[in-house]
Formats: C-alpha cells, structure tokens, sequence
C-alpha cells in the first residue's frame, strides 16, 4: 500500500561494491568499479509539497556555485582516452512511481522487476512488467501496490522491455516483449500531458535549486537558428579540430503492440503489429512489419501486409524518375520509401465510417494545436514519396440477407431440375412395373412412391441448404477494387514549393478559373510531380462475370496540387471534444472548405474496358449509399451537390489519356449476370482529352452488337480517324467556372433568408442544367482509304429497339424508405439534368447497308458524299398530376435539324443465295439504282411564339418548322425494284405485326359493351342542340350527330336531291373554283407551317415487265406544304386542321419510240437538267439545240447514262416527250382530335345561337371532312401505240401491281370474315385466338433457343473447325432453325388475320346497331376529288409524229364523298370531249363531239352519280346509280375505226372476232372479265354479242346461279362460294339512264353504204333491284339499247327512202328494192350497233326478252 504524501518509501536496499586501483603509476592501466545493488519495495511519489520542500532541504546539503566558478570549470575530462573501468548491476523489484497532483489525480507507473546492467562499454536496462496507470481522483488515503497485470484499466501495458546502449558504436537498442498495449482518450492525454509536465517543473525547480541552471549571461543557443543538416552532424569536422561525433543509430523490435485510441465515448480506433522493427543509422530510417491491421469501432478496415518503411537521403529510384521531368530544378532530395506486399481495404456493409473519421481528425487537430502552438511552419522541401504496392484491394462488404437470399434462389432453381429428373426417372420405373404387373401394382402403392419422393425432395433441399457454405464460402463483397502492381512517386521541387509557387502553378492549370483579386490564403497547400504505373486496374460489383472498370498496363504522370483555402469566420465550424473535469469541453475550430485538386496529367493505357447497364443499377445504388458513409456531410444547411457538381468542385485541370484498344459495353438485357448480349463501343488508338468543360475523342470507332445469335459481332458502325467532341456548357447563375467564390457557411452564421426559400451556399455555383454539344468529325486527313459506314439488319434494329426499352425504362427506388432507415431525398439522374443537347456530324463520305436478313437476299445501299447533319433538342420534364409524389416525365422535342447531303445515290440489293447460307458481301449480290439526288438540304426550326407570328402573316411565310430540298432527283422504278421493295416492306410488316398480335394490347377493347352504347345514344342529343344542321363533325364518342330537327332535316335532303337529273347547272363560277379541297387549304387561320419539301429538276425513270423501254417523269419544280391550323370547334367537337398542299410546276412525261431501246443493261437513260428546267432562251448557235423540237409535246430530246458526262460525249438514244409541260396541284385535309392542351386552353367554347331553327340552311357549313384534291389545268398528251402499250403495262405492273402473297393474304382474311358471318357464336373465337398466340409464342421462344445453341456451337467450332460431330449439329439446328421460322410464319399470318376479322366484325356489329337506332344522324367521313380543267390527247403512228386521232377534255371532275354510316357517293362530270380525225383524207375531221357548241363553264358533257351502301354478305351494294350525257355527234370512218382499234389493241383482227361463235360468246356473259394480257383488258363491248346466256345472265336468280356453273377443280364449300359470289356480283337498287340523241355519220369502205347525219336517241333505262356483275349490266344496257335502235334505223330508212331509191334506180334495175333496202340495213345496223350478220331472221327478235 502507498500511503499519499510520502515521497520515499525503500523496503530493502542491499549494496555491494569495491573498487581497484593500479599499483604503477603507468597510464595503461585504469581504475576498476564493482557495484552490486538489490532494491525492493520502492515507492517514490513526486507533489508539488515534496518539490517545494526538496527546493529548500537541498541547497543547504548542497551550496550553489557561483557564476565564476561555474565559468572557471575546466572542460570535461570525458574526452581522456583511459579513465575509470566500471560494472554495475542493479536490480530493483515491485517499483511503483507515483505523481500527485492536487487538480487531476495522480500517475502510476508500475515496474515489477528492473535490471539495469551497465559498463563502460554498454549498458542494458531490462524491464518486466511495466503499466502505466491513471488513479484520476483520490478517494482513499492509500493507493494499493500490486503487480503489474492486476492493476486495473492500465493506459500502457509491456510485458517485457529491454534497451541496451553501447557506447563504442553509439547503438542504442530497444525490444519490447509480447503484449504492448496501449488505450488512450483524450481525456487520459490531458492526465497525462498534466502529469508530464508537473514533473518537468519539478525538475527544473530542483536545478534552480540546484544551481545548475545556465548562467544568465551566457543565453542559451536556439536549437533552430542553425539546423545542422545528417551530412554536416555526420561528415563535417568540429571547429576545435576534434573529429566528427558519430551518429547514434537506433534500433526497434516489436513482438505484437496494439493500440487503441478512442477518439469520442463511443468511436475508437485501433492498431495492431506484428514482429516489428524499425532501426536508424547514419540518417536512414528503415522499418519493417510483415503485418499491420488498422480497426474501427470493432471493424477491421485496413489491412497491410509486408510493410517496409525507408527513409533515405537520396532515393536512386526516385532520381532516375526526376530525369524523365526536365522543368525539376531540384536534383536531389531525401525521400520516404513505402512498400507493401498486400493492402486490402474493407467496409461492412452500412457502417458509417465518415463519423469515426471526422472525431478523430478533430481530434488530430486538438493535438496539434495542443502540443505545437508557437512553433513556426518548416520551410525545408518536403521529402520525395516512393509507394509501390504488389495487390491493393478496396471492398464493400454486402448485406448478408441480400446474399443468402441469391444463394437460396440458386440453390432452389437447381434443386427444381434436379427434382424433375428424379421424378422422370421414377415415372420411368413406375412404367416398367405396370408393364410388368399390369393391373396387379396397386395404385395405393404407386402414390405412396410419389409422396416419398416429394419427402425426398424436402429433405435434400432441406440437407443442401445447411451445407450450403460448408465447401464454399459465401460472397461477401458488394463492391471490389483491385490493383496489382502499383507503383506511385511523388517530386517536390523547389520550383514549385512555397505558398507562391504553388499559386502559380494553380493559376497555369486552372487558367479558366477566376482568380480571387485580393488572392487567396490556404490552410493547406502542395503541390508534386506524380509518376505512376499500375498492371491491372479491376472494379467488380458483386460475384458478375463482367467486370465494370478493367485497365490494364496504366502509365501516368503529371503536376498534381492539393490545396485547401483558408475559410473567413463564418466557415469555420464548432467541434466539441469532451475532456471531463477540470477541463471541461475543448472547441475545435475546423475549415470547411473542401481540399480540391488540380492536375495535369498524361496517361498511357494498353486496355481500357467499361461495362455497364440499367440492370447493374441496384447494386449501384447501395455502393452509392455506402459511398455517402465514407464521407461526412457538410455542416453548411444548403443542399448537396450532385456528383458532377461536386467533380467541378473538386478537379480542375487536364488529363491526357493514349489507349491502345478502349471498350464500352452497354449491357442489354436485365439480367446482370448475362454476358453475350450488349452493344460494344470499340476503340482503337484513342487520343482523350479532358479539358474543364470538353471532352475529345480521337482514334477509330467500331459498335458492334453482341448476341447470342447469328447476328453475333455485326459491326453496324465503322467510323476511321473520329474526332468526337463533347463540349458541356454548365447552365448556373454565376460564371462555372468560379469555385473559388463558394463560401460554405456554418449553421450558426447564416443571413436571413426570405421566407419560404432555402439557403444556398452553391447558388452561384450549382448548375440548373447542362447543354451538351457533341460534334462528331470525319472530314481529317488519313492514311487509311476506309470510309465510315453503317450495316443494318432488320433483326439487329428489333435489337436495338429492345436495347433502348431497357436503357429507357424506369428504375426502382433500393433501400429506401422509413423501414431501411433511409428518407434523403432521392438523387437528381444526369439526364434529367440536360436542358439543350446538340449534335454535329461531319464527313467526307458515308456508306449505309440495310440488310432484311442474315442471308442477304433483299437490301438497300445509300451511299453520299461530303455531308453534315447538325441537330439540337431540348428536355422538358414535365410534373405528374395527383397528390402522391412520382418521378417528372421527360419530354424530348427538337428544336432545330440542319443536315446538307451532296452526291446520294440509293442501290436496292438482291441476291439469290440460300436464307441458310452464310453472311457474306461477295459479287453474287446484284445491285439496281432506285435513286439519286445531286445534294439534299434539311432544315428544322422550333415552332415559333405568337409574336414572332405576327410579321409572318403581313406576307412572309418563308418560315416552316421542317424544310426539305432535293436538286437534280434522278428515281427509277423497275419491276426489279418493286419486287425487292415489296420484300423489304413485307418482312418488315410481318414483324411490326408478329410484335403487336403477341403485345398484352391485342385482344384488348374486343368488348363492347351494347348497353353503354345505347345509353350513350340515349345523352347524345340533350348535348346537341347547340350543333348547326348541315355541322355533322362526330362528337368525341364517335358517333354522329343528330340534326335539330326532323323538318329541317327533310328540308335538306330535299335542297339536296334537287337538280340531280339535270345535265346543264346553272353555276356561276367554274368547277376548279368550288373544290372543297382549295376553300379548306385557303384559310387564314395557320398557326405553324410545319413541313416544306421542295424538289428542284427531279425525274423519275418507270419501266414495266412486259414491254420494252421506259417513260420517264420530270419535274422543274415541286412544292408539298403542309401546315397546321388552329384549333376550332366543328359542333360541339375541338379539332385541329391539318393541310397538305402539293404543286408540281413544269411537268413533263418522255418515252421512248423504239420497241428495242439499243441502251445497255446497266446503263439507265437520264434527262439532262436543260430539258426539266424552266422555260429558257435557247443558243440557236448550238447545233444540238437546232436538232432538237424544243418543248412541244411529241419532240425529241437527248438522254445521258452518266450524270456527270456531257451527252455530247456519249452514244445515247433520244426520247420523245409524250406530255407537255404542265402543273399539279395536290391538296388533302385531314382534322384530329390530337390537340397541343396549350392551344387547347386558348380556344373558347362555341357560342349557342339563339334562334338556332331560322338559320338558313344552305348558308351552313359542312363541318370538318378529310378532303383529297387533285388538279390538272392543262395537259397536252401525244403517244404512239407502243408508248400507250407502255404505259399500259407500268400502270398494271408496277402501279397497280398486288403481290401474289398479297392476294392470298386477302382470300385467306376473306374466308375468315365469312366463317364469322355465319357463325353462330363468334365470341369463341377469343379462345382460339389466345391459343394461337401461346403456340406464336412457344415458336418466338423456340427460335431465340436453337439460335443460342448455333451461336454456342459456332464458337466451339471456331476452336476445333473440323470436328464432325459439331459441323452435323450444326447442321441440323440449321434446318429445325428453318422449319420453326416457317411454322413461325405461318400461324403468325393466321393469328394476325383472326384478330383483324374478329375486330372488324366486332365493330361492323355495333356500327349496325348504332345505325338501327339513328338511321337519319348521318355525317361526312371522307372526300376525294379529281380536277382536269383540260386535256387534249394526241394518238400517233408507230413513228411518234404522224397522227391518227385527237381526244379533247375539258372540265373533268370526279368526287367521291364517305359518310359515317359507311356508305359513299361517287360523282364523276365531264364539261366538253371532242375527238378529232387526224388521218389523211379524212371524210370527217371530228369524230365526237356534243351538239351544243357552247362550251361554258355552266355546261356538263357526261355526268355520273352512284351511291353506294355498306356490302352486305360481300357483295356491294349500289343504291343508286344515274348516268347524264348530253345530245352527242359520231361522225365515224371504217378506216379510222381499224386504226383506233389497232391502237389500243395490236394484233387483233375485228373481223374474225364479229363473225365467232355465238355460243362460245354466251359463255362469258356472267363469268366475270376474262384473265388476258395486259393490253387486252379492255374489250369492246360488241365483242360481248347477244345470245341466249344473254338473257338468262339479265335473270337475277338464273345470272348468279350461271356464274358458278363451271365445275370447280377441288371441292367446293359454302364460303368459297360466298366468296365468289361476293368478288364478282353487285346488287343495284335503282339505275337511271336517261335518254341521249345521237347524230351518227359513217363512212365506210369502198363497196360498203355510208350514213349521214341518222339521228337516233338512246332510250331512258331504269332497272330495279337486281344483282348483277358490271358485265351484267353492260349487257343489259346494250340490249336494251339495241333494241330501241333497231326500230330508230327502220324508221330512219323510210324516211330516206325516196332518196335512195333515185340514186340507185339504174344500178338495182334487177334486184327488188326489198333485198336491196334490208342488205343496206343489215350493213348499217352491223356497223352502228354491232348487230350479227347471221341474225338476219326477224323472229329471232325474241332474244330482246323484256326485261324484269
């Protein structure tokens, strides 16, 4: 026990000694000293009463020398080389040391045994068990003494402790045992540091007392006035000429030491080593631990492995990289070593680590101020940093249910198969018995088999799951960051050393910052030149197989500046350190502006790979949380920075990188564990350039897609020598740039703020957006002669449209949420963050492939030269209605579109290989031209404000949303083309089609709900009395109005039916004039004219399949316009008007003349630009021009082949210009419930008129109509018979041509639509067809399996390419590929027709129950009109020039009108036709022509109108059907007729065709139009003679009953027939065909009789409900025609028989006048109306049945 308050307590002391002295006086020899001395129990206290009773008791044992003695003291004798030879031992046991304070306690050092061994030569103090403790109040009298281990709460514990000096090499030495420990607070520090120095002021109280003070005229040196340098204290001699003092060296073992520091009450940290050694000689220091752990709260973080420690005068390693850095000026320099075998970072998983770390920096700089304030800042250059690390790792630890939760997932997926396979092989042997037993197994004992194995299976899934991580253990990082061979040296240098310099340096590499005028102060500031390598740099997320960051061989150097600025007083924050008592609480005043960097480096990379996708974005989203822990937020209250916020922040400078190979993959699927399907972004030799604010990528690009199929490693992109900048323009309220003007603020010296806003410290700072600018250049010099181009697969764009679903979908909030504790406010996406993006490409060439398939058998090539596409958008992120807070919606809309095209040329590509075969780009494939333009120019602005509209309207209207222009358009149309075209559009339907049949939306709105539409019906006229009558616009339910009354409706359908048989109106303007068309496109109410496509000298070659040559179609000038118009209400209905505009100007048609055009078979005829452009001065000295006929129809003009060659050098044939210059004018109209809701705001409600029932009827308007105009003024025509025969063939082939597959398609959704109209119950379908769409999709799943299995396959043949067995499997996974694609196809065709049949039949279903309940609410659906104000059509010889007739139209109009209830009105008027005789020697010059001369725009030729009904059953129903024509005259010739009819039908012989059979001709009376060539498809109709199937084809009954009356080749069912019935039958319910006269001259041959001026009328015909085919009803037209026209001739030959008979009295003197008059009448009647000249017999009259 230690009584407090005596300072000595010696329980034994035992001494023993002697001393010996030399006999001789000789200086050899020395004195010898012998000491033995054993203490125990030595308590020794030291007080402040003990110091200051000492201070007074020793001075008077002990006198104090005065000042001159002291400095009369000879110097030392130490320095004589022989002196006293001593030995002591001393041991003293149970030592306790003790200091007593009056304020904190007092201080126990314990010390069981001490030994100290010394001589001359060295000396040695061993020390066992020795603690250190703190006794902090002093409650008792006595403090107990015990052993070291017993004494409680030690601050230092050593077991051992040994330290030996030996003089004669200055070498001190120091092992420290097992067990040091060390546990310090700062609390204890404080004791301590209290304790420490008490004791240091006893000591210098005891030497004052003493004496043995310095004298107070001899001050004491600073030891810093002149520092001696290791080679000064080493190497330099003494000014007294002694030689130099040796170093001490230093030598350290640790066994194991640990040491915890608390750094709050519930933080601490703590360090372990093992096997330590740290020794010190001639200025080296060099340590050495071979392990070193670093722990936080209980967490072992940092882990260290083979650490080796130098610290050396000159690094020979270090100056070898100082010579790569010529700007050094420092040659040498001393420098710290560090090396380390293994470090190995990890984190657990949520723990906060940045709170341990922010206490015990505070803590750091509470010591520091603590124990060095005073001192002044060292101005030497910091030493050199050499660090090389063999394997560094960086881990986050994962959360161990989200592990064990995958492992179960696993285990239970595997343990799924497993169990199948259990389970086949026991149905397998339960087979086998019953095939054994038969009836005799018992099935009780079969089912207890199966219930024991699913016990079974329990109990194995139950057994693996225990032993689940007995072999292997489980995952536990969420993040790991691996290096291997990293090695890192940082040069200070005196240039750039010093709070100056390092500015200066600052200012070089930020040049782009401002700088503060008043300068700025730091806390902390340096700056070093980095080099540095690193193997393999390796980031991977979890156990995935790819890795998300994978550098290897990274080389880099560069300045790099660390600097933080001295906050003012507002930024500094308060940190509380708690001390206890006397103490109490110790503020920390700590900066909180952050440490930012600035570099300039240079990097050198070998492989640099990113992998990432949206479904590794989870995992990225707990790293981001565990990212958040490592650091503490900042006491400032504003809102955190964004990350690209906080990176401009933070780095500043610039950083080249030189990559070798460079790689970004963009995961496309979303499972994060899959590696074969990811689009790849290749690099080679890429140049990058980060610059504040811009990115630069130089190098070669590759993207190519990856996946598991046949379309493996398609390179669709190739783009040699890109530079490729990004340029990112930060959108802030200050300068970006300005980081040095953030000033964060503590909480406590905030300023006022208005209300409801939050403060800001970034204000200035943070960006709002970021516009990004990336521009994208072709156009530099090379060495390489490859060009950029783009290959595409239909399969690989389906790719790519699943590829950007996923990349676009919307991710899932992770740990969030009150239950993980988490509620920050989610993070801001990047882009979300972009207001503008722009992009700007450049090249000099470019080359696109499109391919349908793998095979290659149909393509397209657009190939272009000098281009340049620039396009900017902007972002709109529009806020979610509703209270529940959701993400905002971001909205995309371009803004401006500028792209400039120069030579485009567009090849489609065919080939006749195999589907199967292999890909390949050979000469196999053939190439056609489809077009060519000379330059194409695009333009798109953003629509523009309403003030900027206003000047617009004054006359400028050159502005346009979008602007297209196309020079020198040069198209061809082939039956080539058209085949490939057809294929390409077919296998891209098929697949939009396969894609929407197999959606969730396919069978969805099949339900109609007959009740609702009723009610519906029912509200719908309360809410339209307000609607004008003649308004019939659908309202929003979609169906049509009512009228306001029944009168006023009759009234209209009455003003309407007027005039309707009258064949001259009384207009007053012309018909061009009232075209709904026009007055709709003439409106002043646009609000955007969105599109502009302009078309300067395009023309367009078409060819067709059965005649040789071409016509070719040219333009000078095209202009298609649309606009859109404000929105306005049409009834009570908003829609917005939508206008198509389309103006052709200088029209001209070509063709050529020769039957066999001598061009070559790739060689294509081409107009030159002087014959499309617009009218101009010809060079009457140019003799090519001489040659030519200028530009009236039927001259000739020269072609080229080659656009770019003169046709002056060329051997071309010229082509005959068929159509004069003319004009077109297109016009459609089309209205939309799809209206912007800004416009929709704007427009107010319609006005209720107040007396709505006296509005004048035909004063109101039509409501909205989508309306198809077309207008032709004039047109000048002239073609010979094989240019009509031409135009015959492009119009049915190519035009009009239907694709077999087509028309199958069609009768196979015909047959369906029938199957439904007589089926009982069609609602069963539904069920047929979601089996259909499973089988579709068990074949989609099918395909996608064998292609991965040809892809795994195709990759184990690339290693071993002639093994048979993978080349057979190959081979049939190739033909099962093949089968399940036509499966595929086929029953994808029949699913797709049973959905479209079941809709339609559906809604054709409620339409008729609609219609049921409001028959009168009728509306325009739909209008088309065609406008010929005229056309005069030239009929020429074979030779282009000679004449034979001309066709004279004037005033062509033809309408057809939709209405909702589907029917349709068709009206066709002809205002003038005449046809003129061009032959030579004509009798009559004009053929036809009405016999009113007046040609007026009141006049009508030929008026047609039909109405026409929904088709009931298939077959068409006509309402009503009225031809008009006016009183014509036929002045006709024989010679004429056989030229007409040779024209239009080559080789066919007119006689032999009148004189046929009869009956053969009967035959095709209800047959339907005969399958002929394509110049035979008009037949005359006396061709068509009467007969007796003539009369039974009129039957209604017996007509439809003949048209089946061929026996079919294959068995007939009831839909075929209702099939055929429907294709070829119409039901007429009224005809009307008034009577027309007719004035007829012909003029016949030599030996035949001529008529002149026989006037006839066509009779008036009306027919009544009857079902006939057209050919039907030309027959009973004819018929009754002929009927009428018959008794008209007889009645004429009376009246012209007293003129007759004079003339032909001498010539018929012997021949009665009865046989001569019915000769001429048969011949006449032959010639007029086709009447057979075998039907001389009266009595056969009989066959002009009456009709019935």
């Amino acid at each position: 026990m230690h009584v407090w308050g005596e300072a000595l307590i010696l329980d034994s002391f035992n001494l023993q000694g002697s001393y010996n002295q030399p006999l001789g006086m000789s200086s050899a020899q020395s004195d010898t000293l012998f000491l033995d001395c054993t203490i125990r129990g030595l308590q020794v206290e030291s007080s402040d009463t003990c110091t200051e009773c000492l201070a007074r008791v020793l001075p008077l044992f002990c006198p104090r020398p005065s000042g001159a003695e002291l400095a009369k003291q000879p110097p030392s004798a130490s320095s004589e080389p022989w002196g006293l030879l001593w030995k002591v031992d001393l041991k003293v046991e149970d030592v306790n040391l003790f200091t007593l304070s009056a304020l904190v306690g007092a201080l126990e050092l314990r010390l069981d045994t001490l030994t100290i061994l010394g001589s001359a030569e060295s000396c040695t103090v061993s020390v066992q068990g020795m603690v250190l403790a703190l006794v902090k109040s002093i409650t008792e009298k006595m403090q107990p003494c015990c052993k070291a281990p017993a004494i409680p709460n030690p601050v230092a514990n050593l077991s051992m402790l040994s330290v030996t000096y030996r003089s004669s090499i200055r070498s001190l030495e120091v092992q420290c045992g097992e067990g040091l420990a060390v546990l310090w607070s700062p609390p204890d520090h404080m004791h301590l540091y209290h304790h420490t120095l008490a004791t240091l002021q006893c000591h210098e109280a005891l030497r004052s007392a003493l004496g043995h003070g310095m004298p107070p005229s001899l001050p004491p040196e600073s030891p810093t006035s002149h520092p001696a340098t290791p080679a000064e204290t080493s190497g330099a001699p003494q000014p007294d000429g002694t030689p130099p003092k040796r170093l001490l060296s230093l030598s350290l073992e640790l066994s194991s030491a640990k040491l915890t520091a608390f750094v709050s009450e519930a933080n601490y940290i703590s360090l372990a080593a093992e096997r330590t050694s740290v020794s010190w000689h001639g200025g080296a220091l060099h340590g050495y631990c071979p392990e070193l752990a670093a722990g936080f709260d209980g967490h072992s973080i940092f882990s260290f492995k083979e650490v080796e420690v130098k610290l050396l005068p000159e690094l020979e390693e270090v100056i070898l990289h100082r010579c790569a850095f010529p700007t050094l000026h420092t040659l040498r320099n001393r420098g710290w070593a560090f090396s380390f075998a293994s470090v190995t970072i990890e984190f657990p998983y949520q723990y906060d680590f940045s709170r341990t770390l922010d206490a015990a920096v505070g803590v750091q700089k509470w010591l520091k101020g603590l124990h060095r304030r005073g001192h002044p800042a060292s101005t030497a250059l910091p030493p050199d940093l050499l660090l090389k690390v063999a394997h560094f790792s960086w881990v986050f630890l994962d959360d161990v249910f989200e592990v064990k939760l995958r492992d179960n997932y696993e285990l239970m997926k595997d343990e799924s198969k497993e169990s199948a396979k259990r389970l086949q092989l026991l149905d397998a042997k339960v087979a086998a018995l019953r095939k054994q037993h038969g009836e005799l197994l018992p099935a009780r004992k079969i089912e207890e088999l199966y219930a024991s194995l699913e016990k079974k299976n329990i109990e194995i899934y139950i057994q693996r799951s225990r032993r689940l991580y007995a072999n292997t253990p489980m995952r536990r990082a969420l993040l790991t960051w691996t290096l291997a061979h990293l090695e890192l040296v940082a040069m200070a240098d005196e240039s750039f050393h010093g709070t100056e310099r390092v500015l200066e340096q600052m200012r070089d590499i930020d040049s782009v910052s401002p700088f503060p005028p008043e300068g700025l102060e730091m806390v902390t500031q340096w700056c070093r030149m980095m080099k540095g390598r690193v193997g393999s740099f390796f980031v991977r997320i979890r156990d995935y197989p790819r890795y998300l960051f994978e550098i290897r061989n990274w080389q880099l150097s560069g300045r790099l500046i660390g600097a933080e600025q001295c906050g003012q007083a507002c930024s500094r924050r308060r940190q509380v350190l708690k001390l206890g008592l006397p103490w109490g609480d110790a503020t920390v005043e700590r900066n909180m502006p952050p440490l930012k960097f600035y570099h300039d480096f240079h990097s050198e990379i070998s492989q640099y790979t990113i992998v990432w996708g949206p479904c590794w974005d989870p995992a990225w989203t707990l790293i981001g949380q565990c990212v958040d822990l490592l650091t503490k937020p900042s006491e400032d209250p504003s809102a955190p920075l964004p990350w690209w916020d906080k990176s401009r922040l933070l780095f500043h400078g610039d950083w080249h990188m030189d990559i070798e190979q460079a790689n970004l993959h963009q995961l496309a699927t979303e499972d994060p564990y899959n590696t074969t399907e990811n689009m790849h972004w290749e690099w080679s030799h890429l140049s990058f350039h980060w610059k504040p604010g811009q990115f630069v990528f130089k190098g070669n690009l590759d993207i190519n897609v990856r996946t598991a199929s046949k379309y493996d490693d398609c390179c669709f992109l190739h783009l040699p020598d890109l530079c490729m900048t990004l340029d990112l323009q930060w959108l802030c309220h200050g300068n970006p740039h300005d980081h040095h003007g953030v000033v964060l603020r503590s909480p406590e010296f905030l300023p006022e703020v208005p209300v409801g806003q939050q403060y800001d410290s970034y204000r200035a700072f943070r960006s709002e957006n970021l516009n990004l600018s990336i521009r994208m250049d072709l156009t530099r010099p090379s060495e390489e002669h490859s060009q950029p181009r783009i290959l595409l697969y239909s399969s690989t764009l389906r790719w790519m449209q699943n590829f950007w679903a996923t990349w676009t979908s919307v991710t899932r909030p992770i740990c969030r949420g009150k239950l993980f504790n988490n509620m920050k406010p989610s993070k801001k996406k990047l882009g979300q963050h972009y207001k503008q993006l722009s992009y700007t490409a450049l090249f000099p060439r470019l080359q696109v492939h499109y391919w349908a398939s793998f095979a290659q058998q149909r393509g397209i090539q657009v190939e272009c030269c000098q281009g340049h596409i620039f396009t900017r958008g902007t972002q709109r992120l529009i806020p979610q209605a509703g209270t529940v807070m959701r993400r905002l919606i971001s909205e995309w809309s371009i803004t401006q579109m500028v792209s400039d095209l120069s030579q485009v040329t567009v090849h489609l590509m065919a080939s006749t290989c195999d589907e199967n075969a292999d890909h390949r780009l050979d000469s196999l494939v053939k190439k056609t031209h489809l077009l060519s333009l000379s330059s194409l120019t695009y333009q798109r602005h953003s629509n523009r404000t309403a003030e900027e509209e206003l000047p617009l309207r004054d006359g400028d209207d050159g502005f346009h949303t979008h602007q297209l222009h196309l020079v020198d358009l040069r198209a061809s149309w082939t039956t080539t083309n058209r085949d490939i075209a057809f294929g390409l559009y077919d296998g891209y339907k098929k697949a939009a089609v396969l894609k929407r049949n197999l959606s969730t939306e396919a069978l969805k709105g099949l339900k109609i709900d007959t009740q609702l539409q009723a009610k519906k019906l029912k509200r719908g006229p309360l809410s339209a009395h307000s609607v004008p009558a003649r308004v019939t616009a659908p309202i929003t339910s979609g169906r049509p109005e009512r009228a306001s009354s029944g009168g006023a409706y009759m009234l209209q359908k009455l003003i309407e039916e007027t005039d309707k048989f009258v064949v001259f109106t009384e207009e007053e303007s012309g018909a061009s004039e009232q075209l709904c068309g026009i007055a709709a496109c003439q409106t002043d109410d646009i609000y955007n004219r969105n599109c502009l496509i302009e078309l300067v000298n395009c023309q367009m070659v078409l060819r067709g399949a059965e005649t040789e040559g071409c016509v070719i179609v040219s333009a000078a000038k095209a202009q298609l316009l649309q606009c859109q118009h404000h929105p306005a209400w049409y009834g009570d209905t908003l829609k917005q008007k939508t206008t198509w505009t389309c103006l052709l100007d200088g029209m001209q048609y070509f063709a050529t003349t020769e039957s066999g055009p001598t061009e070559r078979e790739h060689g294509q005829l081409w107009l030159e630009v002087k014959n499309i452009e617009e009218h101009r001065q010809r060079s009457l000295d140019s003799v090519q021009e001489l040659m030519e006929s200028g530009q009236a129809v039927g001259g000739m003009v020269s072609t080229t082949t080659d656009w770019n060659q003169p046709s002056e050098a060329q051997q071309t044939q010229q082509v005959q210009r068929i159509i004069s210059r003319c004009s077109c004018r297109m016009y459609y109209i089309s209205y939309s419930h799809d209206i912007d809701p800004e416009l929709a705001t704007q427009i107010k409600p319609p006005e209720t008129p107040a007396n709505q029932e006296k509005e004048d009827l035909l004063k109101k308007q039509e409501g909205a109509v989508d309306t198809f105009t077309l207008i032709h003024h004039d047109l000048e025509i002239s073609t010979n018979p094989a240019q009509y025969a031409m135009i015959l063939d492009i119009v049915n082939n190519l035009l009009l041509h239907v694709e077999p597959k087509r028309k199958e398609h069609s009768e196979k959704k015909q047959r369906v639509r029938f199957q439904l109209e007589i089926s009982s119950n069609p609602e069963e379908q539904r069920s047929s067809i979601l089996h259909l769409q499973e089988a579709v999709r068990q074949h989609v799943a099918q395909i996608r399996q064998l292609e991965k299995q040809m892809y795994s396959n195709v990759k184990s043949l690339q290693d071993d390419s002639k093994n048979e067995s993978l080349l057979d499997l190959n081979h049939r996974l190739q033909q099962q590929l093949s089968q399940e694609k036509a499966d595929l196809q086929l029953e994808s065709e029949e699913l797709n027709i049973l959905i479209r049949c079941f809709k339609d039949f559906q809604l054709q279903r409620a339409n008729k129950m609609e219609l049921r309940k409001q028959p009168e609410d009728v509306s325009v659906a739909r209008r088309t009109e065609f406008y010929f104000a005229q056309a005069r059509w030239r009929l020429t010889e074979e030779d282009g020039q000679l004449g034979i007739a001309e066709l004279e139209l004037q005033r062509f109009l033809y309408s057809k009108v939709n209405k909702s209830d589907d029917t349709a009105e068709h009206l066709l008027e002809l205002g003038w036709v005449t046809m003129n005789n061009l032959l030579p020697n004509a009798v009559y010059k004009v053929v036809l022509r009405p016999q009113s001369s007046c040609q007026s725009g009141r006049q009508l030729a030929l008026r047609i109108f039909s109405k026409v009904r929904p088709p009931v059953g298939g077959i068409s129903i006509k309402e009503h059907f009225e031809v008009n024509v006016v009183p014509l005259t036929i002045q006709l010739t024989h010679q004429f007729f056989h030229r007409m009819m040779g024209f239009f039908f080559p080789g066919r012989n007119v006689e032999e065709e009148e004189v046929g059979d009869e009956e053969d001709k009967s035959k095709l009376v209800t047959t339907g139009i005969p399958v002929v060539k394509p110049r035979q498809l008009i037949v005359a109709d006396d061709s068509l003679g009467p007969g007796k199937g003539v009369t039974q084809g009129l039957n209604r009954t017996s007509g439809v009953r003949r048209s089946f009356r061929k026996a079919p080749e294959h068995p007939v069912d009831d839909i075929d027939k209702m099939k055929e019935r429907a294709a070829m039958n119409n039901s007429f319910i009224y005809i009307k065909i008034p009577q027309v006269p007719l004035c007829v001259s012909y003029k016949g041959e030599k030996n035949s009789v001529d008529w002149g001026d026989l006037n006839l009328v066509l009779p008036c015909l009306e027919y009544h409900n009857n079902t006939w085919t057209w050919l039907d009803f030309a027959m009973a037209v004819k018929r009754d025609s002929r009927k009428a026209l018959v008794a008209q001739v007889i009645k004429e030959k009376l009246r012209l028989k007293p003129a007759a008979g004079s003339e032909a009295r001498g010539k018929l003197e012997n021949k009665s006048d009865g046989t001569i008059q019915q000769q001429e009448e048969d011949e006449k009647a032959r010639l007029l109306i086709g009447l057979s000249v075998g039907e001389k017999n009266p009595s056969k009259k009989s066959i002009f049945g009456r009709r019935k």
